[in-house]
């Protein structure tokens, strides 16, 4: 079963407190999606630890339930 984008938006703030996600279904599937996700938490982190903190976040569902994430990371202006 695929996820929800509501799920994938729960899992990112759980485990990156005070991040602003937003994500969009690029394929109508269920399994294709994009995430922007704001954080202050990435200040000072390359975007591959940026990248591995959401993955981190999404707790081993990546690959799995969850097919293909396009990902974008940025810290707060």
């Amino acid at each position: 079963m695929p996820m929800s984008p509501g799920d994938i938006e729960d899992m990112i703030k759980s485990g990156i407190p005070g991040a602003k996600v937003v994500i969009r279904d690029l394929a109508g599937d269920g399994d294709h999606y994009a995430a922007e996700v704001v954080a202050e938490a990435f200040r000072g982190k390359t975007r591959v630890q940026q990248h591995q903190m959401v993955y981190d976040a999404l707790k081993g569902n990546m690959g799995g339930i969850l097919h293909a994430l396009a990902l974008q990371t940025s810290i707060p202006d």
